[in-house]
């Protein structure tokens, strides 16, 4: 990438954003110049990621909204699988956004200006984001939607698998 072109993304990576979704044929909205907002047709349902940009910290934020309702009435099963859940992840967070009553994956990337390689890691970390949100999905749903145990809904998840079918 040339300089000049890198220190603008640098000064607003929502720009860098635009363009690697518009890469892929995305829709998004640009919902501020710090702002922007894209709908991704995932394995089981639309997911809706937000990416926000933080100038004072040069901090890229990515929020990626599992579409899955909630139905429960006890939400301390909700906090138990987040907890759970949230164990095994290297990279991000899930956590759950009481205004949409939606589970939603996060993560944030610090850029610094003598990083050449911060379109890759944006790239990288849009690829996570879905990556987890599918993984979680199915463990997401049986859990809010038909009340199973968040344990027994991660059973499968902790299960080593030797060999091919």
């Amino acid at each position: 990438m040339q300089p000049a072109l890198q220190a603008a993304f640098f000064e607003n990576p929502i720009d860098m954003v635009e363009n690697i979704f518009a890469a892929r044929s995305f829709e998004l909205e640009r919902r501020s110049p710090t702002e922007v907002v894209v709908e991704v047709q995932g394995k089981w349902n639309n997911m809706l990621l937000f990416f926000a940009w933080e100038q004072s910290m040069k901090c890229l934020h990515i929020s990626c909204l599992v579409d899955v309702k909630n139905m429960l009435v006890d939400r301390s099963k909700i906090f138990e699988l987040l907890a759970m859940v949230n164990e095994n992840l290297w990279v991000g967070h899930f956590s759950y956004w009481t205004e949409q009553n939606m589970p939603v994956f996060k993560h944030s990337l610090f850029l610094n200006r003598g990083d050449e390689y911060f379109e890759d890691k944006i790239a990288q970390m849009i690829d996570i984001a879905i990556k987890e949100c599918e993984r979680m999905y199915p463990v997401f749903k049986a859990v809010l939607t038909k009340g199973v145990p968040p344990a027994e809904a991660l059973y499968p998840f902790e299960m080593e698998t030797y060999g091919r079918a």
